[in-house]
Formats: C-alpha cells, sequence, structure tokens
C-alpha cells in the first residue's frame, strides 16, 4: 500500500503477529492493534518510518 509520500509498505500477518516493512527493507512489529483516537484508530509498531 502506498504512503501520502508514494513509499510502499508490504503489510504481513503470520501466526497472530503483525509486521510493516518499507521499501528499504527495514522490518517492524506491530506492538499494540487498534488504538481509538479522536479521528480514527491507530497501530503502533517497535519502530519509525522514515520517507
Amino acid at each position: 500500500m502506498p504512503t501520502l509520500a508514494d513509499e510502499m509498505l508490504t503489510v504481513t500477518r503470520s501466526n497472530g503477529n503483525v509486521t510493516v516493512t518499507d521499501n528499504n527493507g527495514n522490518t517492524f512489529n506491530v506492538t499494540t492493534a487498534n488504538v481509538a483516537i479522536e479521528n480514527g484508530v491507530v497501530h503502533v509498531i517497535d519502530g519509525v518510518l522514515l520517507p
């Protein structure tokens, strides 16, 4: 799926775990999913995605 910066992210679900991989091959784990916020929902990952 493309980001607003037109970068591609790959989201993978395996054995109950979800990971996000960026264009550079960096993979981060979703540590907390479905956190309700005022205007939607966020998923917390264990890293920082940089454009």
